[in-house]
């Protein structure tokens, strides 16, 4: 089926062979050799094929080439994870720019979305501008419907080789799932949230990068400011000589760490922090004195840096990966 200049409502339609939809370049050709009169299509914006919805529909023999799915509803279409996209498929996207939300900055991470989330996000109390309420036969789909849509249609892109498109998706399925309060409980959607926030759910290399220096500046500045001890501790020999000679025993010990005084934030002692907090990423001891404030602070860096470190090496993989599947000049993968 090749179209132009329309919008198509294939809701619980039932394809008994396996059917492609498209959109058409060029104008048709009659059989007389001459171009078909688009005289009348001249409002329209462009020669764009849009699919308004394919509920019910068994995608297991579809393909759509070239449409626009921005405002096509997918929730209730059956085997939608077999579904083909070829060409250039678009879908919506979330709302761009920064906006403020009870006086805080918001933004979002740009990614392709579903029409049925921009009708749901649109309907929460202080949504952000931006998304479009007015799709037409949405109904109350919502986070818990959602998920699975965004899942299937991961695994379509995943089966196309196409990795980008497919991480938009993967987003939004860990989206849906943090939002869902029906099936998700309540530690899961705190891990997702803590995910979504350090990495962008492994996808976002730049925040997990930018998260894992943040934490590393505070440690040193931290153990600069509370950490060192004021001198390294010596270590002192004590004992007794016998009056007439004979075997002298020695007890040697170590000072308690000082807190420090004076200048904390001395090139040497930067070197120290620094040396102690690189070491805290990988695991490792750094074998320097601490006061008991620093053996904390280690302590806390030693747990939280390197599971920065993991969501970063995350995110970085996944990256490479798109990066890969994109297509290279000559149009080979």
């Amino acid at each position: 089926m090749q179209l132009r200049y329309t919008s198509v409502d294939f809701a619980h339609a039932v394809f008994e062979y396996p059917h492609t939809i498209a959109a058409e370049v060029d104008p048709f050709v009659l059989s007389t050799g001459q171009l078909l009169e688009e005289g009348a299509l001249a409002y329209a914006p462009d020669a764009a094929v849009r699919i308004a919805s394919l509920r019910g529909v068994d995608a297991a023999h579809l393909v759509l080439a070239d449409v626009d799915l921005s405002g096509c509803l997918f929730t209730g279409t059956v085997h939608l994870d077999q579904v083909r996209l070829e060409g250039d498929c678009s879908f919506d996207t979330v709302p761009p720019g920064t906006h403020r939300r009870r006086r805080r900055p918001a933004w979002f991470t740009p990614r392709r979305t579903l029409a049925e989330e921009h009708h749901w996000r649109a309907k929460q109390p202080d949504t952000i501008p931006g998304w479009n309420v007015a799709v037409l036969g949405a109904g109350r789909a919502g986070p818990a419907q959602l998920a699975p849509v965004y899942r299937a249609l991961r695994k379509a892109f995943e089966d196309g080789k196409n990795e980008p498109g497919a991480a938009d998706f993967y987003h939004g399925e860990m989206e849906m799932r943090r939002h869902d309060r029906t099936t998700t409980s309540r530690a899961e959607r705190g891990l997702l949230h803590a995910c979504g926030m350090l990495s962008g759910y492994g996808l976002r290399a730049l925040r997990a990068l930018g998260w894992l220096a943040a934490a590393m500046l505070i440690t040193v500045v931290l153990l600069m400011g509370f950490g060192l001890p004021k001198e390294d501790p010596k270590q002192e020999a004590t004992g007794t000589v016998p009056p007439g000679g004979g075997k002298v025993t020695f007890h040697i010990d170590k000072d308690d760490p000082q807190n420090p005084t004076g200048n904390r934030f001395a090139s040497k002692r930067f070197e120290k922090a620094l040396n102690v907090t690189l070491n805290s990423v990988v695991f490792r001891s750094s074998g320097q004195d601490l006061t008991t404030a620093g053996t904390y602070i280690e302590m806390t860096s030693r747990l939280v840096e390197p599971a920065l470190l993991a969501f970063a090496v995350l995110a970085v993989r996944g990256r490479i990966k798109e990066l890969s599947a994109l297509p290279r000049p000559g149009g080979v993968l």
